[in-house]
Order: structure tokens, then sequence, then C-alpha cells
């Protein structure tokens, strides 16, 4: 039985962002919504001020997330460490309560 465990995934932007950086985004938003919906990513954020991306990735080991940004078209631009995490605590967004006032 595979066990899934968290892993922080830190990029590190490029200096300069390139026409070519730029007309791959829509095809990374595509990649990132599935891996969204494949419950293969939990978080995903961006500090264009930090030139900092973080990701983190639901996977069995680091091979598998290696694979997983390895397919993402903007990796190849920018540095990458991948952090096994000991624990990740996240608060799920809370539905607004309906109201018949």
């Amino acid at each position: 039985m595979d066990t899934e465990y968290h892993f922080m995934v830190d990029f590190t932007l490029p200096d300069t962002l390139s026409e070519e950086f730029m007309s791959l985004i829509p095809f990374q938003r595509t990649l990132i919504k599935d891996f969204f919906t494949e419950g293969k990513l939990l978080n995903y954020a961006l500090s264009l001020e930090n030139a900092k991306l973080w990701a983190i990735f639901n996977a069995n080991n680091e091979l598998d997330v290696m694979n997983m940004i390895a397919d993402l078209p903007l990796t190849r631009f920018m540095k990458v460490e991948i952090s096994m995490l000991t624990f990740f605590n996240s608060e799920k967004e809370a539905m607004p309560s309906f109201s018949m006032n």
C-alpha cells in the first residue's frame, strides 16, 4: 500500500521573465488546475516581489514530485528545492452561512 506524504516545492523564478516564460503561463495554470482536481496539489502561492513560487504536493515519494514538476512547463526556467514535510496543517475555506434575513 502506498502512503502519501506532503512535499514543499520552493521554486526560485528567473531574474527576468522572458517572452517564452510568459507565453507558457496558461499551460502552467492548466496543469496546476489539473493537479488540484486530482488531489496531487494542496497549495500554490506566488510572490513576484520575492521571485518565489511555493507549492505543496501530495505524493508517495520525492521521485513522484520530481516527475510532476518536470511536467510543468515553467520548471525548466526556475531553481527548485524539494522538502518532505513532517506535517502540513491548513484550514479549509468555510462556506458562508446562508441567512434568510
